[in-house]
């Protein structure tokens, strides 16, 4: 049962990823990935605010692991940063990644915070 939690999650965030990517990119001219860093910052305010709360397993298995685990993405965040240093852009590599670990750490800390407010 838990398999087909984290199944229907995914199959949820994972176009939401794409989607909510394209639409936040689509809004820059820049190289900067702006549409990986929105999805990888809400998804991590997210688990925060999940992980915070007394929830159950299957709950946790569907948004936590299959939902917010699909929307977000490293192995993309990655080669964005590797890309932007192949080609020069050396400064929009090191923001790139100086940016989604502090944001996306602050932002799962923030949902935890908020979470411990409703509590």
């Amino acid at each position: 049962m838990t398999l087909l939690l984290i199944v229907a999650g995914a199959a949820v965030g994972a176009p939401l990823r794409y989607l909510a990517d394209r639409a936040v990119q689509a809004r820059h001219d820049t190289v900067f990935p702006w549409g990986t860093l929105a999805v990888n910052v809400a998804g991590s305010a997210l688990l925060g605010f999940l992980a915070a709360l007394p929830v159950d397993g299957g709950l946790m298995a569907l948004a936590g692991t299959g939902f917010c685990g699909a929307l977000t993405t490293y192995s993309t965040f990655g080669y964005e940063t590797v890309r932007l240093m192949e080609e020069g852009a050396r400064f929009h590599a090191v923001a790139n990644a100086a940016a989604s670990i502090v944001a996306g750490l602050g932002a799962a800390y923030c949902g935890a915070a908020l979470a411990q407010a409703f509590m």
